[in-house]
């Protein structure tokens, strides 16, 4: 049974812990560590199973774990991928926007190849990842149109600097059209799934990113457009927020627990 860490027990880590706990996962979690100290004893605190809660992320990379799951912030990836793979442990990213900056990811990638260690990526909250990873070479264009409540997209660094007010928003509204590589940039905890679909296809400058606050909707929606000498498809999702994050998608969480299911089972695995 594979040992996990965890990093970060906000919302996502939380309901990650739980499904391990309950044993949705057939892995044990034995180490926590966020940088708040009582959001870490507060996640233990529900757990019947009780992780030993480290004093920094560099004890949590050292612990005897197999694998650490990382739920925090882009930063925390910056900061401590390298580390957790130079401790010889596999890693699981859910703010995977860090890797769309050029150098963190050749540095992880490195690390995985140096270390021999693997780097996990779930879907998150879109869906047909896999049939753009097979399609990448015939991609003539590809584009990501996500619709959030603007409530979900308060704190986002692109309002430090743009005139609009998500509190002001009463009608839809486009916020930005642009890049991938911008978008997680000015969005960092809410669209992700920007930079999982760049890595997948087009890459982060070539893939378009457009997003929409719409005071009316009760979901996050996203819509994938992809054109090429192979044809076009388009999906759409459309999902519930989290309960405890409305930033994030219901989805995510349950794609994350899905792909530590995969990564600990003994299984078919279903899909490309």
């Amino acid at each position: 049974m594979k040992r996990i860490g965890l990093l970060g027990c906000g919302a996502i880590g939380t309901e990650i812990a739980v499904a391990i706990d309950l044993g949705k996962i057939p892995a044990k979690l034995t180490h926590v560590f966020d940088f708040s100290k009582d959001s870490a004893a507060l996640l233990v605190s529900k757990l019947k199973n009780k992780p030993v809660i480290t004093e920094n992320v560099g004890l949590l990379a050292a612990s005897p774990v197999d694998l650490i799951v990382e739920a925090a912030s882009q930063d925390a990836v910056r900061d401590n991928a390298l580390s957790i793979l130079q401790n010889r442990k596999d890693l699981m990213i859910m703010s995977v926007g860090a890797l769309l900056d050029e150098s963190i990811f050749d540095i992880i990638l490195e690390g995985c190849k140096d270390f021999n260690k693997h780097v996990y990526l779930p879907t998150g909250a879109i869906a047909g990842l896999d049939a753009v990873r097979a399609v990448k070479d015939e991609l003539d264009s590809l584009v990501l149109i996500t619709t959030k409540n603007p409530r979900a997209l308060k704190g986002a660094k692109f309002f430090e600097t743009s005139k609009i007010n998500p509190d002001d928003i009463r009608e839809t509204t486009v916020l930005y059209e642009g890049t991938a590589q911008e978008a997680v940039t000015l969005f960092p905890a809410n669209i992700n799934v920007a930079a999982l679909l760049s890595l997948a296809g087009l890459g982060s400058t070539k893939t378009r990113v457009k997003l929409v606050a719409d005071p009316t909707t009760d979901k996050n929606t996203h819509e994938i457009e992809a054109k090429g000498k192979f044809g076009q498809f388009t999906i759409k999702v459309e999902n519930v927020p989290s309960a405890s994050n409305p930033k994030t998608s219901r989805l995510a969480t349950l794609s994350a627990i899905e792909c530590l299911r995969k990564i600990c089972g003994s299984e078919i695995h279903i899909g490309t």
